[in-house]
C-alpha cells in the first residue's frame, strides 16, 4: 500500500514536472527574443550616447510592443497547429467512414513496412481497423506524420509575453535605477555584465531545452546576443556622428 502511494506521488510529481516542461521551451525562447533585442536597443541607444530617460522610453517601447507582438505570433502558431490537426482528422474520419477499403489498404502497407508478414499482418490490420477512432488515431501518426498539439493556446502567447517582459527588462533595469536615482557609474557596463549573466542563465535552460550541452548552450547565447549587441552599438555611433 505505502508502495503504490510512492508511485502515485512520484506519477504525480512526473505529471507535474512534464508540464512545466511543456512549456519551458517557450519561456526561453521568448525570454532569449526578450533579453537580446532589449540589450540591443540598449546597445544602440549607448552607441548613441542618449540619455537614460530616452533608453528607458526606447527599451519599453521595444518590451511592450515586441513581446505583444511576440505572444501573438506563439498564440497563433500554436492555435493554428491544432486547427489543422483537427482538419485533418476530420479528413481521416471521411475516409474511413466512405473509403473503408482502401484506407484499410493503407494500414496493411504501414504496418507491411515495418516488417509484419502473413497472419500476424492481417490480425494487426483487423484489431486497428475494428476500432475507428484507433484507426484514425494510426492513420495520423502513421501515414501524416502528425501529433496532437496539447499545449493551450493561451498559455504559450502568456508564458511568451511574460518571459519576454521579465528577461528583457534585464538590460534596462540599471537605467530605470539610475532615473530614480542617478548614478554617477558606467551604465551601460552595468547592463552589460547584467544581460550577460541573463544570457547565461537563458543559456543553461536553452540546453535542458534541446538537450545540447550545456557549456555550448551557454556560449552560443552569450556569442548571438554579443554580436546583435554590438552591431547595435556601432550602428548608433555611427547614425550620432552622421547626425551632429
Amino acid at each position: 500500500m505505502a508502495h503504490q502511494k510512492h508511485e502515485s506521488r512520484l506519477h504525480g510529481q512526473s505529471t507535474y514536472l512534464s508540464r512545466i516542461q511543456a512549456y519551458l521551451g517557450e519561456f526561453v525562447y521568448g525570454g532569449i527574443d526578450g533579453s537580446v533585442t532589449t540589450f540591443a536597443v540598449v546597445a544602440g541607444s549607448a552607441g548613441a550616447n542618449l540619455e537614460s530617460s530616452i533608453v528607458i522610453i526606447l527599451g519599453f517601447a521595444n518590451l511592450i510592443a515586441d513581446g505583444f507582438a511576440m505572444s501573438v505570433g506563439s498564440y497563433l502558431s500554436t492555435k493554428s497547429e491544432k486547427e489543422n490537426y483537427e482538419k485533418h482528422k476530420a479528413i481521416e474520419y471521411w475516409e474511413v467512414d466512405n473509403l473503408p477499403e482502401k484506407e484499410r489498404e493503407e494500414i496493411r502497407e504501414i504496418y507491411a513496412a515495418k516488417g509484419f508478414k502473413g497472419e500476424l499482418l492481417e490480425k494487426v490490420v483487423d484489431v486497428i481497423t475494428e476500432d475507428k477512432d484507433r484507426w484514425v488515431d494510426i492513420m495520423m501518426k502513421e501515414e501524416l506524420e502528425m501529433a496532437k498539439e496539447t499545449k493551450s493556446p493561451f498559455k504559450m502567447g502568456a508564458i511568451t509575453f511574460l518571459s519576454f517582459l521579465l528577461l528583457g527588462f534585464i538590460p534596462l533595469l540599471i537605467y530605470v535605477v539610475d532615473y530614480l536615482n542617478p548614478m554617477t557609474s558606467d551604465l551601460f557596463m552595468i547592463s552589460s555584465v547584467l544581460t550577460g549573466l541573463c544570457f547565461i542563465g537563458i543559456g543553461f535552460l536553452k540546453s535542458v531545452v534541446t538537450g545540447t550541452k550545456k557549456l555550448k548552450s551557454v556560449m552560443e547565447t552569450l556569442l548571438l546576443g554579443g554580436a546583435a549587441a554590438t552591431l547595435s552599438y556601432f550602428v548608433g555611433d555611427f547614425l550620432e556622428q552622421m547626425i551632429r
